[in-house]
């Protein structure tokens, strides 16, 4: 169950956060005009602002957040995988998936279940022809946030 717990005005969108038992459980690009204001803070919600705070100042940060157990096996390889991808390098869903032992779709629908948005970086993978989708879009206000999100981390060029 998604706990609401706040969300954080990012460069590139409004990032809900959700809490429960001390644990992001998860993270995801909010639709415009939804804040999630006022749901009240908690020692959680503040150490994700640091983090996030720390990753906007520099892209090379890695996230420290306790994250549940949660998702297939599978799903959680892929994730493991994804916080592997150093900032400013990009993966296609090819690679990842041989690297794997594994087949591009099941890799893209891991990424697309990623309930961590940005904290599990699923927007450093890639189409083998380009942007490939984020968060299940192939166009649109969630590729834009993958484009930024990559610019910010110095992408210049896809894998």
């Amino acid at each position: 169950m998604s706990v609401p717990a706040g969300s954080l005005l990012l460069p590139w969108g409004r990032l809900g956060i959700y809490i429960h038992d001390g644990l992001l459980i998860g993270s995801d690009w909010l639709a415009m005009g939804n804040e999630m204001a006022g749901l009240g803070a908690s020692e959680m919600f503040e150490r994700c602002r640091t983090e996030i705070d720390a990753y906007l100042r520099d892209p090379d940060h890695r996230f420290a957040l306790p994250l549940p157990e949660c998702g297939t096996v599978f799903q959680r390889r892929v994730w493991r995988a994804l916080c592997e991808i150093p900032a400013g390098e990009t993966r296609t869903y090819g690679a990842l998936a041989r690297a794997l032992e594994s087949a591009p779709r099941a890799v893209a629908q891991a990424c697309r279940a990623n309930p961590w948005a940005l904290v599990v970086p699923c927007h450093r993978v890639v189409a083998a022809d380009g942007w490939g989708g984020y968060a299940g879009a192939v166009d649109g206000r969630l590729m834009d946030i993958k484009r930024g999100l990559l610019t910010h981390e110095g992408v210049t060029s896809l894998a």
